[in-house]
């Protein structure tokens, strides 16, 4: 057993030197779990902020501030999770440093809201401060991750400081971007400098240098513990629309809104799950940017389904200028990116695709499609949310009567 691996009761100070990627029954730590819950935070923040700007009719810049918040939110975490993936060590130092970290993203949270009303309210300026100081205080903990990974682990070096010198860099502009009064849609596009930069340093690294000891298996799991992290959004937005029903009493409509939002939830959830990841990851790991980055767009519409449904809330309370269609719209356009995202992330991770994905999208389009012309012909909310929650489950049951067979052949064929 390696020393990274080997228990640490005493959390004692240990040396960097790289967890083993094919270590038996690797799985997510406590101290990444409690980290997990920051993101939670972030993400209820925009999807809340999406729902409000929704409700008083700022669509075209709720969608981009959320879709920008979304992207910051998960970038961060991204960084962090390949890294631990690889120098987990779970000593003092790693953890008050993780702890850092976790100052940052609540402190990212802060910042969203100035940043959504900069964009939806048509200031002159983005306003990032608050965002930007959050990554910087981000940066630094991951800045004291690397080095210490660098002065241990000798033999990746040249690995780690590429990391490094791609942060680093791409921090620099980040604070640039925020100090620099710049127009709203320019800075946008500017941002795609440090985005590229920071894309660029791993890529490099893993592939024309020896690259991190990251764990496929552990890796396929924290990315489904986030999935679960954004999914509570769908719930959270289910439960407002119920508080609306529910207020005078209980009736046969709350039933109807409860199933319907759970069901959208979990049939997201069932659907997810279905590829089997963390093997295909182990037999293919120069597979895992398009795993890892393609992320970015699927978090994104899973906690967009949320917000939402966060808006049938507002429909209901009669407090939007949405009408019925926009608001199944808000719960519509997101569950169709991500399930058009769940099977071009499959084909993209199994290098398959065959008639049984064309059949599903037909079927999928078919159901979201029923829903909208419920929508049209002004059949109640409830009715709508109803059909629509049958979305996902389409792709689970092609997985569990047709899909399982073809998993299995993928995961044979890849040695895994």
């Amino acid at each position: 057993m390696s020393e990274s691996a080997a228990p640490n009761v005493r959390h004692r100070s240990r040396r960097m030197l790289g967890r083993d990627p094919h270590e038996s029954n690797r799985v997510s730590s406590p101290l990444e779990l409690l980290f997990d819950l920051t993101f939670a935070v972030a993400f209820g923040a925009a999807a809340s902020e999406l729902a409000h700007a929704l409700a008083h009719g700022h669509v075209g810049a709720g969608v981009v501030a959320f879709c920008f918040a979304t992207f910051a939110i998960s970038w961060a975490w991204i960084n962090f999770t390949w890294f631990a993936s690889a120098y987990d060590t779970d000593d003092w130092l790693y953890r008050l440093t993780t702890m850092l970290q976790m100052v940052g993203v609540l402190v990212l949270a802060l910042g969203l809201k100035p940043m959504f009303a900069s964009v939806t309210e048509h200031h002159d300026t983005l306003d990032l401060d608050v965002m930007v100081a959050g990554y910087v205080v981000m940066r630094i903990a991951m800045v004291l991750q690397w080095w210490r990974a660098g002065s241990h682990d000798r033999g990746r070096r040249d690995v780690v400081g590429t990391y490094l010198l791609s942060i680093l860099a791409a921090q620099v502009l980040w604070v640039v971007l925020a100090l620099v009064d710049v127009p709203v849609a320019a800075t946008f596009v500017l941002l795609g400098v440090p985005f590229l930069i920071e894309l660029c340093g791993p890529v490099y690294a893993e592939t024309r240098l020896a690259g991190t000891p990251w764990h496929p298996h552990h890796i396929a799991e924290r990315y489904g513990l986030m999935v679960i992290i954004a999914l509570g959004e769908g719930l959270i937005g289910t439960m407002a629309s119920i508080n609306v029903l529910a207020e005078d009493a209980l009736s046969w409509e709350v039933g109807l809104l409860a199933l319907a939002g759970t069901a959208l939830t979990f049939g997201i959830w069932w659907s997810y799950f279905a590829a089997p990841a963390g093997a295909i990851l182990h037999a293919h790991r120069e597979r895992s940017f398009g795993f890892g980055y393609g992320h970015l767009a699927v978090f994104g519409s899973i906690v967009a389904v949320g917000a939402g449904l966060h808006g049938g809330a507002t429909y209901l309370d009669h407090a939007t200028h949405l009408g019925l269609v926009g608001t199944v719209l808000a719960v519509a356009i997101p569950v169709s990116l991500y399930t058009l995202l769940l099977h071009a992330g499959y084909s993209s991770l199994t290098r398959t695709f065959d008639r049984l994905h064309v059949v599903l999208l037909l079927l999928t389009a078919v159901v979201i499609g029923i829903a909208l012309v419920m929508a049209a012909a002004d059949v109640e909310l409830v009715w709508c949310l109803l059909v629509l929650s049958l979305a996902p489950w389409v792709s689970v049951v092609g997985y569990e009567t047709t899909g399982f067979r073809r998993d299995a052949a993928v995961v044979e064929e890849a040695g895994a």
